[in-house]
């Protein structure tokens, strides 16, 4: 048996005991009152992810094919404000208890944002150093099949 086979084989098994064990702490949670607004969370989960998440990065990525570094720090960005928004659009409530959300979440989310932005920098100048010693660089010539 191949190796690549048996590790198909331990990740699928390892994949399907860990759902089973969510599942498990999900339907058994003494918390959980209604499994059914477990089911309408996830389906519109689902929903945005491959109605709107998928199809919005998919339209801006694909002008910037020519640009990788670009393009992955629009992924980046995206995922950083997806997970941070909601604390950012948060932050300013006031509520009874100080100790939720104490932190400077917009700053920190556009600190966040300005990392990844000098990273995809210094990405694009190190490709530019590289190339800078090698003379012009030319388009490669269009494979048949592409519009």
């Amino acid at each position: 048996m191949p190796a690549a086979r048996v590790l198909r084989g331990t990740l699928l098994t390892a994949g399907l005991a860990l759902i089973g064990f969510g599942l498990h702490g999900l339907l058994n949670d003494p918390y959980i009152t209604d499994p059914l607004d477990v089911l309408i969370w996830a389906v519109g989960a689902l929903v945005l992810h491959d109605g709107l998440w998928v199809p919005a990065l998919t339209a801006l990525g694909a002008p910037l094919a020519r640009r990788p570094l670009l393009r992955g720090w629009l992924i980046v960005a995206a995922a950083v404000t997806a997970v941070g928004l909601p604390a950012v659009l948060r932050s300013g409530v006031q509520r009874a208890n100080r100790s939720l959300l104490p932190l400077p979440y917009l700053r920190n989310w556009l600190l966040a944002l300005a990392a990844c932005a000098a990273l995809g920098l210094l990405g694009a100048a190190a490709q530019w150093w590289r190339r800078r010693g090698r003379g012009p660089v030319s388009d490669p010539p269009p494979r048949a099949g592409r519009w």
